[in-house]
């Protein structure tokens, strides 16, 4: 899987399974943001249905561990 970690000038900061790569950002779709899954297959597109189910599963975990952190405190 390849995820837009960031952009940093005319570059693209790439996560990859192997590590960070740096594209330039005009060779991804105009559109791409940080957090967009990306396929290339001689050029690069955005795959929204893996971009939205990485966000959901990202927001869930996000609303566990709030909920987690609360119930911490609630406790104390």
């Amino acid at each position: 899987m390849i995820i837009i970690d960031r952009f940093e000038g005319s570059l693209a900061v790439l996560e990859t399974d192997d590590g960070m790569i740096n594209v330039e950002r005009s060779l991804l779709p105009e559109n791409a943001a940080e957090g967009d899954v990306l396929v290339y297959d001689g050029s690069w597109t955005v795959d929204t249905t893996a971009t939205e189910q990485r966000r959901e599963r990202t927001r869930k975990r996000l609303k566990r561990l709030l909920n987690k952190t609360d119930k911490r405190g609630k406790n104390d």
